[in-house]
Formats: C-alpha cells, sequence, structure tokens
C-alpha cells in the first residue's frame, strides 16, 4: 500500500486501500468532507458576522490540524471523525477570506477578490495530485504526510489569530441566536440566494465529484493510464480553477455584470465534460481539455459575487455561508448518489469500463445545462446592471 486511498496496483472496484477497503468505500469517505464543510458553512457566516474574522478563522484552522492528525491513525472510525473536522474547520478559511477581502477593498473588485481567495484554496487541491501524488508514488509514506499537515495546521492557527486585524465590536452581539436565525431568514428567503448556491453547486461537481473523487480511476479504468500519468491530467482540472477563478471574476469586474460570464463559463464546461466523457480520444489533448474545464468550472465563484450583492451588507458573511452551504450540500449528497450509480452501471463486470462512467455521469451534464438555463432568472447585480428608473412625483398621469 502507497498511501490511504490510492492502490498501488490494479484498479478494480475490490482494490484494498491504506484502510482496507474498496474505491466506492474511497469515494464515501472523501465525501465525509463535505458533510463537515457544507452545515459549518452556516457557523462560518454567521459567525464571521457577529465575531469577526479573527476570532473564528484560527479556531478553523487548528480543527483541520486535529483531524489530519484523527486522519493519520489509519483507523477507519477516526479517520471518518477526521475528514469531518477537516471540512467543519476548512469552511472558515474561505469565508474569513472572502470577509476580509470583501470588506477592506473596493466593490469594484469584488468578485476579483473573491475568485483569488478560491483560487489559493484550489492551489492546495492542485498541489495534492501534482506534487504530493508523485511524493506518495515515490514512497512517502502517506501517515507522515498527513502528521505533516497536521502540524502546519496548528501552527497556522496560531500565525491567524496574531495577522488579522481585530474587528470593530458589533453593537448587536448580545442578542445571540435571535440575530443568527434573523441573518439566516433573511438570505434564505431571497430568492435569488437560492439560485445562487443551486447554480454554483451544479457547476461545482464536475470538479469536486468526477474529478477530485473519480478522476484518477476514470482515467486509468476507462482509457488505461497508468497512475501517475491519470493524476497529473486528473490535476489539471483543479489547475484550471487556479486560473479561472480570479480570471473570470477579473473579466466580470471589468464588464460590470455577472450573468453573461456565468451563461457563457458554463456552456464552455457543458462541452468540455460531455468531450470529457464522449470524445474520441486522442484528438485533443486530454489535458488541455480538463484544464479548460476546470478554468471554466470557476465560474462557480461568481454566484458567491452575487449573493453578496443581492442582500444586505450587514449579513454579508452570513450570505457567503448560504451560498457555500448549498453549493456544497450539492457535492455531498450527490457523491454517494454517483458512486451508486457507477456501481449499478458496472454490476457485473470484473472491471469499470468507459460506457460504466458515461452512464453514470452523463446526468451531470444535463446539471451544468441546467444551471445555463437558472442564470437567466437572476437578477443582474452588477454595476452595468440597469438602473430602475425613478418614478415621476405624482404619478403618472
Amino acid at each position: 500500500m502507497r498511501d490511504g486511498f490510492t492502490p498501488a496496483t490494479g484498479s478494480s472496484s475490490t482494490t484494498s486501500f491504506g484502510f482496507g477497503i474498496s474505491a466506492a468505500a474511497v469515494a464515501s469517505l472523501a465525501g465525509v468532507f463535505y458533510y463537515g464543510y457544507s452545515p459549518f458553512s452556516l457557523v462560518a457566516g454567521v459567525a464571521v458576522d457577529r465575531l469577526g474574522p479573527r476570532r473564528v478563522v484560527p479556531i478553523g484552522a487548528a480543527a483541520v490540524g486535529i483531524g489530519a492528525v484523527l486522519f493519520a491513525t489509519g483507523n477507519g472510525s477516526l479517520a471518518m471523525a477526521g475528514r469531518f473536522l477537516q471540512g467543519a474547520g476548512g469552511v472558515f478559511a474561505l469565508l474569513g477570506a472572502i470577509y476580509i477581502a470583501t470588506t477592506y477593498f473596493p466593490a469594484s473588485l469584488a468578485a476579483t477578490l473573491i475568485g483569488a481567495t478560491q483560487m489559493f484554496g484550489m492551489a492546495g487541491g492542485s498541489a495534492g495530485q501534482f506534487v504530493v501524488g508523485p511524493m506518495i508514488a515515490g514512497g512517502l509514506a502517506w501517515r507522515q504526510f498527513w502528521l505533516g499537515m497536521a502540524v502546519a495546521g496548528l501552527v497556522i492557527g496560531v500565525a491567524l489569530y496574531v495577522l488579522i486585524p481585530k474587528a470593530e465590536p458589533k453593537p448587536h452581539a448580545s442578542n445571540g441566536l435571535r440575530d443568527a436565525a434573523g441573518a439566516l431568514g433573511l438570505v434564505f428567503r431571497n430568492p435569488q440566494s437560492i439560485l445562487c448556491g443551486v447554480i454554483s453547486g451544479l457547476l461545482f461537481i464536475p470538479t469536486t465529484i468526477l474529478d477530485m473523487v473519480w478522476g484518477v480511476r476514470y482515467l486509468q479504468e476507462a482509457h488505461g493510464f497508468d497512475y501517475g500519468i491519470a493524476v497529473t491530467r486528473s490535476a489539471s482540472v483543479p489547475f484550471g480553477w487556479i486560473i479561472g477563478c480570479p480570471l473570470l471574476g477579473f473579466v466580470s469586474d471589468r464588464l460590470g455584470r455577472r450573468k453573461p460570464v456565468i451563461a457563457g463559463s458554463a456552456l464552455v464546461l457543458l462541452a468540455s465534460l460531455a468531450w470529457i466523457l464522449y470524445g474520441k480520444p486522442g484528438v485533443l489533448p486530454p489535458t488541455v481539455v480538463g484544464l479548460v474545464a476546470g478554468i471554466a468550472s470557476g465560474a462557480a465563484m461568481l454566484p458567491y459575487t452575487v449573493i453578496k450583492e443581492a442582500n444586505p451588507a450587514r449579513v454579508s458573511g452570513t450570505a457567503t455561508g448560504v451560498v457555500n452551504f448549498i453549493n456544497f450540500t450539492f457535492s455531498a449528497l450527490l457523491g454517494p448518489v454517483f458512486a451508486g450509480l457507477l456501481t449499478r452501471a458496472a454490476e457485473g463486470s470484473a472491471t469499470r469500463e468507459l460506457t460504466h462512467y458515461q452512464a453514470a455521469f452523463t446526468p451531470m451534464v444535463f446539471g451544468v445545462g441546467l444551471a445555463v438555463l437558472l442564470t437567466f432568472l437572476l437578477k443582474e447585480t452588477g454595476r452595468s446592471a440597469p438602473k430602475p428608473v425613478p418614478a415621476l412625483a405624482g404619478g403618472a398621469s
């Protein structure tokens, strides 16, 4: 065994891993991250609004470190708890970074800065495949890696507490849960908030589920690549996110519009995803297709800007938490669904094949198409959006 997830040889659905579990069970274990990440988005959003990032983000970093320790034990139950803690703590980093970027910088740069925060987060995901994958394949013990990440998480938590500026005290901070519930209710009652979350989720699941969970095995089993090449090609998708998140945010800020960039990028993602599943091998470089898909999928961060602009500034952090909650609830709930679809498609076969992956993941293509249609229901919030014409004094004659 070379690491906690990846088989040393072979790729069948019954392959044993570092935890002694199958590929489908590994996908479920990886998905536990989202069970922590998704609901704690709401907690983090309200906490950042009420307490400020300095008092909550370091706690999140420490939770990630503790989660890494639990994962490094190799015990299935503790690893499950560790993945949950990593998700619950990790969401504080994204929401805290977005809060700081949009609070202390000009509103005209909102989409660019929100994209930049996700760029740095996704850089870690890309490094996990480009850098860590080959290191583990080369002999680095996976437990040592996770223990190193645990130490890093705890050190970062201390550094964040020292470096993040103190927030101004909020006059309503003593109203407790009533204010928190009121802020959540205000955001959830806004139909634009729900649309933002659904669109973001539909654009994000090709990255979180198809690529990050099944990407390497898809390339191994459906196209016959060896592990090292499959890791490199799968990593092109999160690398595309590193480019796409700030780039599409910048384009949106320059245009002063959100909807055209979301819809246009979603169409590119739809075409890329369809090619990944159905395209003829060898016609287009696989790494280029993955990179384009990742860049286009970066548009999933634009609804994070829209939801902040569509809700009052006093619930800025809560709004970000809500869109993040809806977004990653898609990944948390649909991850097992796609794993089940793939298992049923391959039932009775000794190994999974291309047709099995096509049958399981074609619904994801239709989901991206639905995101395009839902984008037309969004109200434009960019600075170039048409302004409402004020009513004439005394009314129309």
